[in-house]
């Protein structure tokens, strides 16, 4: 994992067309703009890690269809 230090209004660059800029800092919390093309899905990891729950549940064959 590479670890970095911004501060507000400072950003990283990921790839050739995502930028990750630091808005706000306010106690514990960080709020980041985050400036990607519009093909290039950005979620939070809690919201991806539920994406990709449901899709392996609507991709996986259910016990019932292969009940012969």
């Amino acid at each position: 994992m590479l670890v970095l230090s911004r501060k507000k209004n400072e950003s990283i660059v990921i790839g050739e067309n995502v930028v990750v800029t630091v808005i706000e800092i306010r106690g514990d919390k960080v709020r980041l703009g985050i400036d990607a093309p519009k093909d290039v899905a950005v979620h939070r990891k809690e919201v991806m890690e539920a994406i990709l729950r449901e899709n392996l549940k609507f991709s996986s064959p259910s016990t019932e269809e292969n009940a012969v």
